[in-house]
């Protein structure tokens, strides 16, 4: 019964998770919270890592009723993600594994991300959609890679939903994206004032940075002269930006023959984005797969799920090669572990 440590700590979450064939026995994490009007910075993100690391580090043995002996392998966030963050991560995990004697295994974000939806729903072979602050992605599994079927051409729709709440001046607790999302579900739908947004879907490729152009330019002025609700805006860029992920998804599906549909990342546990992702499975015959805040955000236990399937399938990387990427593609990776 291999068990495995993870470390996570590409954006602004510090987390250590630990899972073991299939269970996670801990998963404890921290946030760091920006000013409100600003985002997230490396340098002041790194420092939160390094401050709460060894604190969240205990906590999750502590959770797990284990100790060091008891782990069998360590795993960290190679990459992508911000540069300062991920080495200050990584150095820890590093220095983990050499005083416990463990192999380590650097893991890819955004697998892990997909390995903890499918070990957590027990979806089969589905469609996934990637949705972060730093990834936008559709994604099919073939030929042992997860292969890359869409994704932004621009900014990710989670930095689109951060920097629009930036505008508003909304607060960074719990997130921007949570924020704007309990605003949007004060509207009512049937009467709410709706603004017009621009729509760009490529293909299977979306673009985000037009629509944050655009409320950039326009939405300030429009709140001043009373034209629009806060409210109004926030569902409107909601309803926008998650029909475009729908159209993109719903079209993969059709070209891959699927019937399951999993979201993944950070903005994945939004609720409209899951109820109007589910409407367009329901008409099509297929299945919504989806999590909660605690496996959809950010967190330690996804990176062991992963470094478990590469653990069990024989995958050890030397120490000097454990360096951190911030250009890591889902479809660089290997998925030896999968048919």
């Amino acid at each position: 019964m291999p068990t495995i440590i993870g470390f996570e700590g590409s954006a602004n979450k510090i987390g250590v998770g630990i899972v073991r064939d299939g269970v996670v026995l801990a998963n404890p994490r921290r946030t760091y919270v920006a000013p409100i009007g600003t985002g997230f910075r490396p340098k002041e993100t790194a420092i939160h890592h390094r401050e709460h690391i060894l604190t969240v580090l205990s906590e999750c043995l502590k959770e797990a009723g284990l100790t060091p002996s008891d782990i069998d392998a360590v795993a960290y966030t190679k990459g992508p993600g911000m540069g300062a963050p991920l080495v200050a991560v990584a150095i820890v995990a590093r220095t983990v594994a050499q005083l416990w004697n463990k192999p380590i295994l650097g893991v890819n974000h955004c697998v892990g991300h997909i390995e903890m939806g499918r070990l957590v729903t027990g979806c089969n072979d589905p469609v996934v959609l990637y949705v972060s602050g730093g990834n936008t992605q559709v994604i099919a599994y073939g030929s042992h890679r997860y292969q890359i079927v869409g994704e932004t051409i621009d900014i990710a729709v989670g930095n689109c939903l951060d920097r629009f709440a930036r505008l508003l001046k909304l607060s960074n607790d719990p997130s921007p994206g949570a924020n704007i999302e309990k605003l949007a579900a004060t509207v009512d739908p049937e009467t709410c004032r709706f603004l017009e947004l621009p729509y760009i879907v490529k293909g299977m490729d979306v673009s985000f940075s037009g629509v944050l152009s655009f409320c950039e330019q326009r939405v300030p002025g429009l709140l001043s002269h009373c034209d629009f609700t806060v409210a109004e805006v926030c569902f409107s860029l909601q309803e926008t930006v998650f029909a475009m992920l729908v159209e993109v998804t719903e079209r993969a599906l059709a070209h891959c023959g699927s019937s399951e549909v999993l979201i993944v990342g950070g903005v994945g546990c939004n609720r409209r984005l899951q109820s109007m992702m589910g409407i367009m499975a329901d008409e099509r015959g297929a299945r919504l797969y989806a999590t909660d805040e605690r496996f959809c955000i950010d967190n330690g236990a996804m990176i062991a799920q992963a470094g478990w399937e590469m653990f069990t399938h024989g995958v050890k990387h030397e120490l000097g090669s454990t360096s951190c990427t911030q250009r890591y593609r889902t479809d660089d990776v290997n998925i030896i572990w999968r048919d």
